[in-house]
């Protein structure tokens, strides 16, 4: 071992076992997305898109190929091969380039949105009213998301319930009556803020979640090209 650190050398097989970690997470998710019967129905509630069965399937991808990498870093410490870490860093390398391609897209497209955000939510108005299987179906996740963040309707208020509002009105009512958030609406007191304002905030909770979880993983990518770069050129000079 003249003339390669073990520092570096196990800080690669550190670096590679969280890196596999977060690999088979991400596959793991991926999986239980695609197969599972809860999974099925966050897929089938698109409207006949394939986009989501698309997003899962890159996912189950990504964590193949981060898995890949990882045992392909790890061996080429452990066995001092150039080779094996040379393509580690060229495949860890290009994830990051994918990361950061990414992030700048999502960036670009950010106000693009939030516009097609506003539109999926005032289309959907409709579905509160509707009566078919599909409108069931959200009007069913509306009302628990409506018991949850205390508030009525999608876009307008309890008036977007149309003729359904007597039905998911529970769902609705404020529990003191003296509250200024609430309104009385057909004979029931409600919450007179709709929903809208806190989908939003959700949906941007969760944008600034996932940058976060990227900044973290580009960080750990960082430090994983770094040490097998190091390990390279020790081993070279060996």
């Amino acid at each position: 071992m003249a003339g390669v650190s073990g520092c570096v050398k196990y800080s690669m097989f550190i670096f590679n076992f969280l890196f596999w970690l977060c690999g088979i997470s991400i596959l793991a998710v991926a999986i239980w997305i695609r197969v599972s019967k809860d999974g099925q129905e966050i897929l089938s509630s698109e409207d006949s898109s394939s986009k989501p069965y698309i997003a899962v399937n890159i996912l189950i991808a990504v964590g193949a190929t981060i898995m890949i990498l990882s045992f392909l870093g790890y061996c080429g410490a452990i066995k001092e091969s150039r080779c094996m870490l040379f393509l580690f860093f060229i495949g860890l390398f290009l994830i990051l380039l994918l990361q950061v391609a990414a992030g700048i897209l999502g960036a670009a497209f950010r106000s693009e949105s939030e516009n097609i955000l506003n539109e999926t939510l005032y289309k959907n108005i409709e579905l509160l009213s509707g009566t078919d299987s599909n409108a069931k179906a959200f009007q069913k996740a509306l009302t628990e998301f409506q018991e949850q963040f205390k508030c009525c309707g999608l876009v307008n208020g309890p008036s977007d319930w149309g003729n359904n509002f007597q039905s998911h009105s529970k769902s609705c009512k404020c529990p003191d009556t003296s509250d200024s958030s609430c309104i009385q609406y057909e004979g029931n007191y409600v919450y007179k803020e709709p929903c809208i304002s806190f989908i939003k905030n959700l949906v941007k909770t969760h944008i600034l979640i996932t940058i976060g979880i990227a900044f973290g993983l580009a960080f750990i990518e960082i430090l994983g090209l770094i040490f097998s770069m190091v390990l390279f050129c020790q081993i070279g000079s060996k």
